[in-house]
């Protein structure tokens, strides 16, 4: 006699961290089911307002060789962080008068910004991790590297004023992710070509979802060091570079990647 057909929910279920095959309890959801929702929730709601500890940030960075400069947005606080979106895309006047005392001589290749975004846990888990990383690509390319600035307050486009203050061809944001019920510490990337203020996200390139089970910060530089030798040869961020960093150099022309960066 045969036992019942094994479920095939069961199977998938333990390859995602989905909420498929949740099983029930009578009509209901079962009761380690319902707490480990209650869990995912409120670790969402913690890494949205959680604050971003700027100084052990910095000292992080100093480890790597990294000098940063701590900057903040128009948004005081962080409910006014989240009800007005603006005012986290624009530099308080402080921050700004320390990014034009911050530009030396003719600018640089890259300036990276590490913001809090909607997830400092995320930021704080994996952000030096992702530089340490993408430090020998940086290498590799013979790029110039400007000075770190970590943004409080900051949304996406906070990097778009940064990166033309100083001077930099490319800025990459590195930004705490909007928490989900499966990740609340993720990290996102985005790369802007020529950065200034007024830029749309459809011209930026995104790496998203970096944290231990998702895109592995390794990776996320290996990705990134390459979108970034594309974007200087091609002059362009954003729908007009197609990620090719899998192996597909022929996404973008192998001509147009051995065209010199400077």
């Amino acid at each position: 006699m045969t036992g019942a057909p094994r479920d095939p929910w069961q199977g998938l279920g333990a390859q995602t961290p989905a909420r498929i095959a949740l099983g029930r309890t009578g009509s209901s959801l079962p009761t380690r089911e319902v707490l480990a929702f209650s869990l995912a929730h409120a670790q969402a709601r913690d890494a949205v307002h959680a604050e971003l500890d700027r100084r052990s940030l910095a000292a992080r960075l100093r480890t790597l060789g990294l000098d940063a400069i701590e900057a903040g947005s128009r948004a005081r606080d962080r409910a006014t962080y989240l009800r007005r979106p603006d005012l986290g895309r624009q530099l308080d006047d402080a921050s700004r008068e320390r990014m034009r005392i911050a530009v030396h001589g003719k600018g640089c290749d890259l300036a990276l910004m590490i913001g809090d975004g909607l997830s400092a846990t995320g930021v704080a888990a994996h952000a030096p991790a992702l530089v340490g990383a993408l430090l020998p690509h940086v290498t590799a390319l013979g790029l110039t590297l400007g000075p770190v600035v970590i943004a409080e307050g900051a949304r996406v486009a906070l990097g778009d004023e940064i990166g033309a203050l100083l001077r930099a061809r490319l800025v990459a944001v590195l930004i705490g992710e909007r928490p989900g019920l499966s990740a609340a510490d993720s990290l996102s990337v985005y790369l802007t070509y020529a950065p200034r203020p007024g830029r749309t996200d459809a011209e930026r390139n995104c790496i998203s979802n970096i944290r231990p089970d998702g895109l592995a910060p390794e990776a996320a530089a290996h990705n990134l060091g390459w979108i970034v030798r594309a974007a200087l040869a091609l002059q362009v961020t954003g729908v007009a570079l197609k990620d090719g960093s899998g192996g597909g150099v022929d996404v973008i022309g192998t001509e147009a990647l051995a065209a010199p960066t400077r």
